[in-house]
């Protein structure tokens, strides 16, 4: 158990996951009173907001809360003086399905600190606002089919200084999408006559380069870390910095008007050309998992759903999620594009249209895989209204632990419990 621990502790930091954030020396707690964050229709969330330097209460300090709705604007605001560095706030209730959420801010030598606390109301029935097109999983099949007919062409080029004794790692890219378009990651290999399970992680927003995973891969299990921007992954860091701030700056926006050009429809495709490269190896066993947090946890569970070879998914607080509920009234998920967008306005309402042939909401509707599934009640980057709004439609297997303190990152603990779910998956007698 200690090894599986120090593992997953790499695993947090070494894949680009959302590291938890390192605490301050001023702590704003803000926490409602239900032992798990939930609560019925109609009974009112009483949230307790303490102030403290170094651990001790701050007395005679003021604050200034707010009341919302999840991602909607107060509905409430003011300021407190608190005496003894703690009150109590009575936030009301919920008369429907959702999240009411308090924020507690603090300013002190001109710095501010925030503290949050979300409390559920029945979240277990939220469903998606996103509906599914027609002709959704048609709209999929004909553009698999296409990819098909485009020749992989793998290229394989060593690393040779970050190959160990256990395993040789490579810098992978295959073409995809259309002719001379390619697909790159990094590829790490068990030097074993054995064949061994492969693990595809799928990346968070952002430009950057990928290191690979050979902690992983001495455990016996091939890794494939991929880029989705169809650039090599080892270029020196300022090419990253220059593209992320330049041509592909706010890429998740690009070509909403057209799904055929959407900038998403290049990377779901390459996601499957990188199971069909791993399934062409001769060291693979046939078991894989996917997994990835953000954009890497739609991009997972939206693999998953696409392709039919992987065994299960792991999905942590999906982005591009019932993208549309600002349109409705509600939350809507990163990238919050409908965020202050009106739905009478016909451009608009043509990009909704769009956007629900990528709506992670509508995959989940047609996943047929096992998946592990893990937010928090906190983030207001992939709001828990559109989180739940994915879990909820999912009617494969699933395994849910909620993180209901956290915000847009995991514990430890989650990625653990992660790990042992993908063991025990591996582990299961094939069907």
């Amino acid at each position: 158990m200690k090894k599986l621990n120090i593992l997953f502790l790499f695993i947090c930091y070494s894949w680009g996951c959302i590291a938890q954030p390192m605490k301050q020396m001023i702590q704003v707690s803000v926490v409602p009173n239900s032992e798990n964050w939930l609560y019925k229709l109609g009974k009112d969330a009483v949230f307790t907001v303490t102030v403290t330097k170094n651990g001790i209460p701050m007395k005679g300090i003021k604050i200034r809360y707010e009341l919302s709705q999840d991602m909607l604007e107060p509905f409430k605001q003011k300021e407190l003086l608190l005496k003894d560095g703690i009150t109590t706030i009575n936030a009301g209730t919920l008369r429907k399905a959702g999240f009411l959420r308090c924020r507690a801010f603090v300013t002190i030598k001109g710095n501010t600190y925030e503290g949050r606390g979300t409390a559920g109301y029945e979240p277990h029935t939220l469903l998606p606002t996103t509906e599914m097109p027609a002709d959704f999983q048609l709209f999929w099949e004909q553009a698999k089919a296409g990819n098909k007919e485009i020749a992989m062409n793998p290229c394989l080029r060593l690393l040779p200084e970050k190959c160990t004794s256990k395993v040789d790692v490579y810098e992978l890219s295959v073409q995809s999408f259309q002719r001379g378009s390619r697909m790159f990651g990094i590829l790490c290999i068990p030097k074993t006559e054995k064949k061994c399970p492969a693990l595809l992680r799928l990346p968070g927003a952002g430009v950057r380069p990928y290191e690979g995973h050979i902690a992983e891969a001495e455990k016996g299990y091939i890794t494939l870390d991929i880029g989705i921007h169809g650039i090599p992954v080892t270029m020196p860091a300022s090419v990253y910095h220059n593209l992320r701030s330049g041509s592909l700056d706010k890429y998740w926006n690009f070509n909403w008007e057209d799904r055929d050009m959407v900038y998403y429809k290049r990377v779901y495709l390459g996601c499957i050309r990188m199971i069909d490269y791993i399934y062409s190896m001769q060291e693979f066993n046939g078991d894989l998992i996917v997994y990835g947090g953000s954009q890497g946890g739609a991009l997972s569970l939206i693999t998953a759903a696409l392709d039919n070879r992987v065994t299960g998914c792991v999905v942590f607080f999906p982005a591009l999620a019932d993208l549309n509920g600002y349109l409705h009234g509600r939350a809507g998920g990163w990238p919050h594009y409908f965020k202050d967008k009106h739905i009478n306005d016909p451009i608009i309402r043509k990009k909704e249209q769009v956007m629900a042939y990528y709506d992670v909401t509508n995959f989940a509707r047609i996943l047929n895989k096992p998946v592990f599934f893990s937010f928090g009640y906190n983030d207001m980057v992939c709001p828990p209204t559109t989180s739940y709004a994915v879990y909820n439609s999912i009617s494969s297997p699933k395994t849910f632990i909620p993180a209901p303190e956290t915000e847009h990152y995991n514990y430890p603990e989650l990625w653990e419990e992660a790990w042992k779910w993908g063991e025990e998956l591996l582990k299961a007698p094939k069907k």
